[in-house]
Order: C-alpha cells, then structure tokens, then sequence
C-alpha cells in the first residue's frame, strides 16, 4: 500500500514526532473517519511507500535519512497572506525548505501545488500571475512539477466567504491563468498540471495527469496499484491511497480548507493528541474494533 500522510490534516508540520515515533514502533492506527469505532492497525512492512502532504517540511528534513520507504513530498506553496493562511510559515522559509528537500530526496519526488487558487479583490488574477512567476523562478532547478488546482465550495469555504470573498471564475480567467502560467513554467524548466479538475486547462499549455499516477507509484514501488475511485464525480487517475490523518486536527486554520469544517472541534482534538499514542488523535475506547489493513 501507499501512505497518503495527510490529505486530512499536516501531520508533517505538526505531528512528525507523532509520525516518527509509529514509524520506530512499526504500526500506526487510524481510525475510520465515517466509523470511529472501527480502527485499522497498518504495519510499516506492509507499506511500499509513503506520500507526505505538507505546507511546511520543516519539521521532518530532520528525520529523512531514518525513513527506509521511498518517499514522495507534495508541498502546498500558495501566495496568500494571514488572513487567509493564519499559521503556515513565511513564504521565503517554504521555499528554502523546499530546496533542502529537493536536495536531500531529489527532484523527481518533490512535487508543489499552487493549491487552490481562488479570486478576490485582493487576489486577482494578476496577482497570482505575479505570484506564479516568482515562486518559479525561486524555485528553478529544485522542482519540475506543479500542480494547480481551483477552490471547491466545501462547508468551511461558505463558512468563510466573508473574509475569502472570493467570486467566480470567467473563462477570460481562465485563458489569462493558463496562458500565463504555463509560460512561466516552461521558462524555468517546469510542467504545470492539474489533477482531477472540471477546467483543466489543457487548451494553454497544462497537462492534465493524475497527482501521483500508476506510472509515478511503480516507478517508487515497482508495483501496481488500482485507480481512486473514492470521489463523487467519477474516477480520479490518482492511485488509490491510505490516509491516517484525522479531520479538524489542522492547526493552520486555512480559510479554504476541505479537512478542518469545525475550528472549535480542531482545538479540542489537538488537546487530545499524545505523541506516544498509536492514533492521531486520543486512545483506544473499550468498544473499538481494531482490524488489521494489508493494503
């Protein structure tokens, strides 16, 4: 199986003595987010790789050597500010972590998403088009992979449309974002994708490929796997994954965030969390069923 640590929450950014101390113990539960009472126990040997999930690497650079899996980084590296993004790092300490990952683990498994873009006053597509050129020319020679994605109108996003403001997209969008971020991506030696989008803007210059495909996992593994077909509208070219992430454990409190829907719920889970624990979030309760997951 593949690890997805975490499409839930930044295990990376505020969990890794969590993660790193499962790893040494050889197993980490997870608790079924649709049904808490039942568990699954994954085994480290049973895992072929491992996907982190992070807008900040920094607390784990430190553990990579100790990590015998082949590993793969998506780093979300967006452009907004702290109302929007109220606890992610400076943008300029993102980036020189993103060079020492890139270095330590190299540039084919380093992946960053410009994830989700999104339009305001504040945030307007020249904005982002200035935004993107700098991000690539900072990061020329580390990365070769961008994916872009557009915001989804998920529970927490209405919850915070008075401060996102955010308004729909036209097709002149569109066009002015294709056009010109493919441009600055071709300029500085990198691909811009989208995974999994209704607009996927093949038409200026983005491929439109899966964010880890059956190709990139067997060229990690030497191993196939079966597509996701987890989302609503039909299959994603993603490889299927397992999650051991928690929803509303993310301290970032990032305004478009699909994972934290109930900011109050995310300061009592993180009471909750004990790095010594085998879950994320809390201990075992007596009425739980723990299963052990091969794959």
């Amino acid at each position: 199986m593949i690890l997805n640590v975490s499409g839930r929450c930044d295990i990376v950014a505020f969990y890794s003595e969590w993660f790193m101390n499962r790893y040494r113990e050889g197993y980490v539960d997870v608790r079924n987010p649709f049904n808490p009472k039942l568990v699954s126990r994954i085994h480290f040997e049973n895992v072929d790789a491992i996907l982190f999930c992070t807008k900040n690497p920094k607390p784990i650079l430190k553990y990579l050597e100790e990590i015998k899996k082949p590993i793969l980084f998506h780093v979300t590296l967006t452009p907004y500010k702290k109302e929007i993004e109220p606890n992610v790092p400076s943008k300029k300490e993102v980036i020189e972590d993103i060079k020492t990952l890139s270095r330590k683990i190299g540039i084919d498994n380093i992946v960053v998403r410009y994830d989700p873009i999104f339009l305001s006053d504040d945030y307007a597509v020249s904005y982002h088009q200035k935004a993107f050129e700098k991000m690539c020319s900072l990061l020329e020679g580390y990365v070769k992979t961008i994916v872009v994605s557009f915001i989804d109108i998920y529970k927490n996003v209405l919850h915070n449309q008075r401060i996102l403001k955010f308004r729909d997209f036209t097709e002149e969008d569109y066009k002015a974002i294709g056009t010109s971020f493919s441009a600055s991506a071709k300029r500085h030696g990198m691909t811009v994708q989208t995974c999994y989008e209704k607009r996927n803007l093949v038409e200026y210059g983005f491929i439109a490929s899966a964010c880890i495909s059956p190709i990139k996992a067997f060229e990690l593994t030497g191993k196939t796997y079966k597509p996701w077909t987890a989302r609503k509208e039909g299959k994603c070219g993603c490889v299927e994954m397992v999650d051991i992430g928690v929803y509303n454990s993310c301290k970032h409190f990032c305004k478009y965030c699909y994972a934290n829907y109930d900011e109050r719920q995310v300061d009592k889970n993180v009471k909750k969390h004990d790095p010594n624990s085998s879950l994320l979030i809390g201990t075992y309760q007596a009425d739980e069923v723990v299963k052990e997951r091969i794959k």
